[in-house]
């Protein structure tokens, strides 16, 4: 069922994928995408432009104001822009480096420390002050640049396609990636106070926008300052009633609801309307509101590129929703059993499997299907792929069967198929909300005991795979342009013969638990210090490089009283993530 579409949403969708230069749709790359092309000039010339002169803002009725998309862009020339963003481990901070390229000649250099301090881009890039009619100024706000922001090119013969990540991750616990922008292409920077709309009355404006002075003796940017008129008009009502919904929603008591790949800008909607959206969708309504209304999770706690799509609210769940800047094609199994016997050469690249601490968590009330007045320890959870191989795993249904058997799959360096294995099954959940295969015993969440030796809480062990996450783009062999970064492209559907589901090297996959089964029901615990375990590949079912390194614990520190439950998150090393 669709409803009618979240305005708000259309202007993020719009934003993420162009704004008003033409874009270029970036093409996928083969696993193992590696450094930018050679460049003879060795070091980008960057420059700060406005698309346009003049923008038009639509504040809806209801909203709380409007989203500074001012059209304003970075153009990179005579050598790319390419920033390498790593952390060695949680307990060190994060260093950049900029790749400089000249000829066949690749040198680095180290920006300042502490200019940089997690992966969603430079903070403090761009500067931006509007004044109203009377030259009153009546904001002031910077905002964060990501490189891999939506981008399009300047000329005809700068390359046809840029081959960097689409966006800048904002997980918690990223360790690794990659911004670019190519020789000949323009970045969007309008990122400014996305997160918090400003308040500005209908009316018309001016915006002056420039680069902070740190980054243009950085970079060498020139000290411009473009100049918009703004006009703020008032249009309908703010969309609350509506939203495009897709073919069912994740979540349950075996599928986690999912955040997608991240991207640049981010700005959830009223989660009350979101879940009434999906709602919708999903064809039933009466849906039971916890404090973050319903399934929704903190907001900033998503991953961007859904958010700035507008799609919060059915979280990927549709055709051709994907990270905001392209439509990926859906991916198949080969719809045939494999033939002979099973095996696997003793020398071929595996995935590794790991899983990221928990973050998001919180207590809730709980949501559909849980039991009213109870208290449950809600919580976001991750597992990813180090690598050197993906892990493609092929779903094949015996006719009228509601499970599917499934088998891993293994490719040689170039990419040939060289083996697979038996590994376990895919199951068919036709609850409303999920209506989808399920991969089982791919990861388990237990809650354990002060001293970790006593389990006092599990739950979920089926998932449907998908690269939500960018968790670490400098590992061997990490494909910078997954295909399946949402469920559209990995679930299948009840008819379905045959499902592929995949989570490339470098690439993660994140559940939020905030549905029957999945959150830890915590109503009869003493107060007291637990611990989150959050477990890739628990039976083993699945081949990796490393099995020693698939466990994660977060400790939790729970008080309160029964309805009035509380959570302390103490920082993991220098992450503080609660």
């Amino acid at each position: 069922m669709t409803s009618q579409p979240d305005r708000k949403a259309l202007t993020r969708a719009a934003f993420a994928a162009a704004a008003v230069l033409t874009v270029v749709t970036v093409a996928g790359a083969a696993p193992g995408a590696g450094a930018a092309p050679a460049s003879p000039a060795g070091t980008p010339k960057l420059k700060l432009i406005a698309a346009s002169k003049a923008v038009t803002l639509d504040r809806w009725e209801g909203e709380p104001g409007v989203y500074l998309d001012l059209g304003t862009y970075v153009t990179v020339d005579g050598a790319p822009l390419e920033l390498n963003v790593t952390r060695r481990s949680y307990k060190d901070p994060v260093v950049a480096r900029q790749i400089l390229r000249n000829g066949t000649r690749t040198t680095s250099r180290t920006l300042p420390a502490g200019l940089v301090k997690d992966f969603s881009g430079l903070p403090g890039f761009l500067e931006v002050s509007v004044k109203n009619a009377a030259g009153q100024e009546v904001t002031r706000s910077k905002g964060t640049f990501c490189p891999n922001n939506a981008s399009g090119r300047l000329r005809p013969d700068a390359p046809a396609t840029s081959h960097y990540p689409e966006s800048c991750s904002t997980n918690p616990f990223t360790l690794g990636s990659v911004w670019g922008v190519e020789k000949g292409w323009a970045a969007n920077s309008s990122t400014v106070d996305y997160d918090k709309p400003v308040d500005l009355p209908v009316g018309e404006y001016t915006a002056k926008v420039s680069v902070a002075k740190k980054y243009r003796d950085l970079f060498g940017i020139p000290d411009d300052h473009p100049t918009i008129k703004v006009t703020v008009r008032q249009t309908g009502d703010g969309g609350s009633g509506g939203g495009t919904s897709g073919g069912g929603t994740t979540g349950g008591g075996t599928a986690g609801q999912r955040a997608a790949s991240p991207s640049a800008p981010s700005a959830l909607s009223d989660p009350h309307a979101q879940h009434s959206q999906h709602s919708m969708g999903a064809g039933h309504a009466g849906h039971h509101f916890g404090p973050r209304g319903a399934d929704a999770p903190t907001p900033g706690a998503l991953s961007h590129a859904l958010e700035a799509r507008g799609l919060a609210h059915h979280l990927g769940d549709g055709l051709g929703h994907t990270d905001g800047s392209r439509v990926a094609p859906a991916l198949r199994a080969d719809g045939r059993r494999p033939t002979g016997r099973a095996g696997v050469p003793a020398n071929v690249p595996k995935p590794d499997l790991r899983s990221l601490p928990a973050w998001d968590i919180a207590v809730t009330d709980g949501e559909d299907g849980d039991v009213p007045g109870k208290d449950y320890l809600a919580f976001s959870a991750n597992v990813w792929n180090a690598g050197p191989a993906p892990l493609v795993v092929d779903g094949f249904r015996k006719p009228g069967a509601d499970l599917m058997d499934a088998y891993q799959y293994f490719y040689d360096a170039h990419g040939k198929q060289v083996g697979y294995a038996p590994t376990g099954t895919m199951e068919w959940d036709p609850r409303i909300g999920h209506e989808h295969w399920h991969f089982t015993d791919f990861a388990s969440y237990r809650l354990l005991s002060a001293d970790r030796t006593r389990q006092v809480r599990s739950g979920k062990e089926a998932f449907c795979l998908a690269n939500t996450d960018a968790i670490d783009y400098t590992v061997r062999n990490a494909n910078w342009h997954p295909y399946n970064t949402d469920l559209s492209t990995a679930c299948g559907q009840q008819n379905s013969i045959s499902v592929r589901e995949v989570l490339d090297v470098g690439s993660g996959d994140t559940y939020t638990q905030y549905r029957p089964g999945q959150s830890f029901d915590i109503s009869d615990l003493p107060n007291g210090t637990y611990y989150i375990e959050v477990k890739a590949n628990p039976a083993h079912r699945l081949q990796e490089t490393d099995l020693k390194n698939n466990v994660s614990l977060r400790k939790v520190v729970l008080g309160g009283t029964p309805g009035a439950r509380t959570v302390q998150v103490p920082p993991y090393d220098l992450v503080d993530a609660p």
